[in-house]
């Protein structure tokens, strides 16, 4: 979270205010007169925008879901009972479920599969509360995609 502040004309204030608000997540916005009495300070608090991929975006370049599924199941096999696995793990089994939850013929387990993945990830990140959690998964697998894994 963070502060903006913005001398303008008066005649700029509902522009400003509109591009700052499309821009990122905005609060209330208040309006006090500037020192030179012929413009106004905005100010209000910001957070950056939530930017939430499409899953064609997301999962875009991600292997093939039954070679997902083969690491998976090779890597539980491989972890010795109780061992904590890595966030990698974890994301890559929420976005999995994901996209067979999207895939046709799924059916609304799939899609509460799916959710408690993401709600997992979403927890064990101590990220956005309020957030949908699989969009969550599509955004943290893109990033995670896009930066070498």
């Amino acid at each position: 979270m963070f502060e903006i502040r913005v001398i303008c004309d008066p005649a700029d204030t509902d522009r400003i205010t509109d591009a700052l608000q499309a821009a990122f997540k905005t609060g209330r916005v208040t309006v006090h007169p500037a020192r030179d009495g012929e413009r106004q300070r905005l100010y209000l608090d910001a957070d950056h925008a939530d930017v939430w991929p499409e899953p064609e975006q997301a999962y875009a370049d991600a292997p093939s879901i039954h070679s997902e599924l083969d690491w998976i199941a090779h890597t539980l096999g491989t972890a010795a009972c109780y061992t904590k696995l890595e966030r990698g793990f974890y994301l890559r089994k929420a976005a999995v479920l994901d996209r067979i939850a999207l895939a046709d013929g799924a059916d609304y387990r799939d899609d509460d599969t799916a959710h408690i993945a993401a709600k997992f990830l979403v927890v064990l990140d101590d990220a956005h509360a309020d957030c949908d959690p699989r969009a969550y998964v599509r955004q943290q697998y893109a990033h995670w995609a896009t930066n070498g894994r």
